[in-house]
């Protein structure tokens, strides 16, 4: 059993009326001590999949209370062990539904990690400079493993779930920004590689290159299904899969030979690597939006929560027409 701890800082004079509140939220145990004359401190253990009921409970106090202030720590272990009791078969029954659902980090939690990717930093900086400088060298020379490489150190694929998480919140300051950091993070690849081809010639010969200037239709799946995996990873927080998701997704290589083409001025032959860099972050953003709303991701205010509806709404629109529109550009291409 996962557990984890919530801190809470509360004025002494709300103290009595939390306790009581506290009692009808799903926690393991609490603690209670004075911090100061005027504040308190209370400790209160929960199971990790229960947290995030918790932690609504104490954004809605806050808006009400800014005096109100909390900590969430992942414990690692805690002693004694907790043993699992005896279930009854009404307990059972809500265990094995709890199971159906899908188990994920909380809302807060990920929040905190999808800001920190909607932002351009220095270090995203690097990262998208040497991994598109890997990635336009290993398809010159044609080296599947060079190219996978640089696939893993690109950061690409960040702004672009932290663009659809926004959507299903109707955050739209986050949204404006993940949207802006992601075409930042497209155009260094792209002004690298156009360097590239504007001082060499194409690399013709390599099967790096020319299989980002052929796409068909299942592509669009394999990026849906790819979108998918990086999204559900994401929400529980395996960072382990993140690798197989990043490689899968593949948004630098077509970006790379897009930008080779535009710095060598082969217009003709450039549609099918944009087409094929469309699809992919498209395909990306859709399954993220729905992995995130069958997640059960949402505000907990109700303006919000009428927010994110609408905004939930027309993202869903919005990407899935330009979906459509590309899958019928890909088969009139290929017929």
């Amino acid at each position: 059993m996962k557990l984890q701890l919530i801190e809470v800082y509360l004025p002494k004079k709300s103290m009595e009326n939390f306790h009581r509140q506290l009692q009808e939220l799903p926690i393991v145990t609490h603690w209670h001590s004075n911090e100061s004359e005027k504040y308190s401190l209370v400790r209160v253990l929960v199971k990790a999949s229960d947290s995030e009921e918790i932690l609504n409970f104490l954004e809605l106090n806050a808006e009400h209370n800014d005096e109100i202030k909390a900590l969430l720590f992942n414990l690692p272990a805690y002693i004694p062990r907790i043993a699992e009791e005896d279930d009854t078969a009404e307990e059972k029954e809500e265990e094995a539904s709890s199971h159906a659902e899908l188990i994920r980090a909380s809302r807060q939690e990920l929040y905190n990690v999808v800001h920190s990717s909607s932002e351009i930093t220095m270090s995203f900086t690097w990262f998208l400079l040497l991994s598109s400088v890997v990635a336009t060298v290993g398809i010159i020379k044609d080296s599947p493993a060079i190219v996978i490489g640089a696939m893993v150190i690109a950061p690409l694929i960040g702004p672009f779930t932290s663009s659809a998480f926004a959507s299903v919140l109707g955050d739209y300051q986050l949204m404006r920004q993940s949207v802006i950091t992601s075409l930042y993070g497209l155009m260094i690849p792209l002004l690298i590689a156009a360097s590239f081809g504007f001082f060499f010639p194409l690399p013709a010969n390599s099967q790096e290159f020319l299989s980002r200037t052929d796409i068909q239709i299942i592509d669009i799946a394999v990026a849906l299904a790819a979108g998918a995996a990086g999204a559900l990873s994401f929400i529980k927080r395996a960072s382990e899969a993140l690798v197989g998701v990043m490689v899968s997704v593949a948004l630098l290589p077509p970006a790379i030979v897009l930008g080779m083409m535009i710095g060598a001025a082969a217009w003709n032959n450039a549609l099918t690597p944009l087409l094929l860099l469309l699809v992919n972050v498209n395909s990306i953003t859709l399954s993220a939006i729905l992995v995130f709303w069958f997640s059960g991701i949402k505000p907990v205010n109700w303006q919000e929560i009428k927010t994110a509806s609408t905004s939930r709404k027309y993202s869903l629109y919005f990407v899935s027409a330009i979906i459509l529109i590309l899958a019928t550009a890909i088969f009139f291409i290929q017929f």
